[in-house]
């Protein structure tokens, strides 16, 4: 068969369409170049919509990752099929949902490397493939021609790597050493066959650690509250329930570097967290003596001529209440933004190296994360809920050419993206791929049976941050989620006239029949994918 003529009948029937998917962009479709496309697939950790300029304005300017939405394609209505790291990679690799891949949480999951993932199927077809930086699956890469991986959740400074089994400590700043990893690789790939490159940053994962370079970038912005900061869960026991509140779980030692030379800033809740921290930032070393996963001599003292005056500013200011819960949060937005220069510094870098090289012309350019991220709304950081911010994800594309594409509003999830890489590719998609293809959307078409709703499944608890079990469907305009387990309790939002998701309609008078609808749409899905989960709970009134 010829590999590449599903790809070009896409690409042609496409160009031949009046109308795009996108709001902006050209008078044509895009057509792609001939020949094996590259694709470069850069996937940060933690990284939300909300601190990409190109989605939000208000906290940071990000240039370089803007240009991918510049020259390629914004998609507005990204999501994810589990709201955590691990699960979420699974995901991506096998175009499944977690109950599908067998990796449905990070506390007690191992990634069963064994099964078809999208590598597999790109080396099958002729293409190299090469994952470097954050892995988090626990066990071994699979189906890669050469693997470059941060142990477990990676270190900022001076990371240990295991370079196809082999383990090595890399002097730097751990976004720095993963672009230069990903450059030796290209550098000595072989030229004459595509390549698919996995590039996945550490950053900006908790606990937020700015390169030296980076730090005080943020000092004289005051971050704007968000709306929801405040929020009281009423009507949402499961919101109440989490333990990942700025105010009361974000560890002032682990998150915020108050790791004081006195030690006298202690953390009773988190105690864990507070001698980590004391590890992490706090080190007396002889100078050039390099601690894996830790700061060298040079590295500290700079980090301590930054922090230091702040530790004392915070001693001596005495915070409580009110004051303590906004400090927190500022500390925290200032030290994320900070992290996230890096992260665009390097987009830069690696726009840079595919220009210099000859290499932008037959290359794909993906830009995500593994899932969204609170920046204070609801009062939370991390991640885990089906609300929004949490949800949903920046994803941004380049096609060769750079034609800005504009936005696409249709849903996305990420069990589409090894079906979109396979098909850029020009290869097959498997019968079991549970995700649809988005390259139709990317040449302009708008298919009447693409998706109207998601579906969304999280299962990690008890764990860290007591987030409840919960699974749900989103459509357009509605949000419904059951919380099971230890809990029976259902949340349901009008997203268009709550987009804050703060006001619970379930059991509202007037909702019945809505209700009723959403329910049956969402054991519809579960009755799609073939999940197992409670599914008769559905059947409720």
């Amino acid at each position: 068969m010829d590999t590449y003529r599903l790809l070009f009948s896409l690409s042609g029937a496409a160009a031949g369409m009046a109308a795009v998917s996108c709001s902006s962009g050209g008078d044509k479709a895009p057509a792609l170049p001939e020949g094996p496309l590259n694709v470069v697939y850069i996937m940060c950790d933690d990284h939300s919509y909300q601190t990409i300029s190109a989605y939000d304005r208000r906290f940071l300017s990000t240039p370089n990752i803007d240009r991918l939405a510049a020259e390629g394609a914004r998609f507005t209505n990204s999501f994810v099929a589990n709201s955590l790291s691990g699960p979420s990679r699974a995901c991506m690799l096998t175009g499944k949902h977690s109950h599908k891949n067998g990796f449905t949480n990070n506390e007690h999951g191992i990634f069963d490397g064994s099964q078809q993932t999208l590598p597999k199927l790109l080396r099958a077809g002729g293409y190299q493939t090469a994952m470097v930086g954050k892995w988090h699956l626990v066990s071994e890469p699979t189906g890669f021609d050469y693997w470059d991986i941060l142990v477990g959740q990676g270190d900022y400074y001076n990371p240990v790597f295991i370079r196809n089994g082999e383990r090595l400590v890399r002097e730097g700043y751990s976004t720095d050493i993963t672009t230069d990893v990903a450059f030796d690789w290209l550098s000595g790939r072989d030229p004459e066959k595509p390549f698919c490159l996995f590039l996945h940053f550490k950053a900006p994962h908790r606990s937020w650690m700015p390169d030296t370079q980076d730090l005080g970038a943020f000092d004289q912005v005051e971050f704007p509250l968000p709306e929801t900061f405040y929020d009281d869960y009423a009507t949402r026991e499961a919101a109440r329930l989490q333990e990942m509140s700025i105010l009361a779980d974000m560890n002032l030692v682990y998150d915020l570097k108050m790791a004081d030379r006195e030690n006298e800033i202690h953390t009773p809740e988190s105690p864990h967290l507070e001698r980590y921290g004391r590890d992490l930032y706090r080190q007396d070393l002889p100078p050039g003596e390099l601690v894996p996963g830790r700061m060298n001599a040079a590295q500290q003292a700079a980090w301590d001529a930054y922090y230091d005056p702040i530790i004392d500013d915070f001693k001596q200011a005495g915070l409580s209440g009110k004051a303590l819960y906004q400090w927190k949060y500022q500390r925290y937005m200032r030290d994320y933004c900070s992290v996230i220069r890096s992260v665009d510094r390097n987009v830069g870098r690696v726009y840079q190296y595919l220009e210099d090289n000859g290499l932008l012309d037959n290359t794909v350019i993906i830009y995500t994360s593994d899932q969204g991220f609170f920046m204070g709304e609801h009062g939370y950081f991390d991640k885990r809920f089906m609300y929004e911010e949490s949800f949903r994800t920046p994803l941004l594309v380049r096609l060769p050419g750079g034609q800005k594409l504009g936005d696409v509003d249709l849903f996305v999830q990420n069990i589409d993206y090894a079906p979109t890489i396979l098909q850029l590719a020009g290869l097959e998609v498997p019968e079991d791929i549970q995700g649809e293809s988005f390259l139709p959307l990317l040449l302009g078409s708008r298919p009447a049976d693409w998706r109207k709703s998601l579906y969304y499944h999280y299962y990690e608890y008890p764990a860290e941050h007591s987030v409840r079990r919960h699974y749900g469907v989103r459509t357009e305009r509605y949000s419904l989620m059951h919380f099971y387990h230890d809990i029976d309790e259902w949340e349901l939002f009008d997203l268009e006239k709550d987009p804050m998701q703060l006001h619970n309609l379930y059991g509202a008078p007037g909702t019945e029949e809505l209700t009723r609808e959403l329910k049956a749409e969402l054991l519809r899905l579960q009755q799609q994918y073939d999940d197992p989960a409670v599914s008769t709970s559905c059947s409720r009134p």
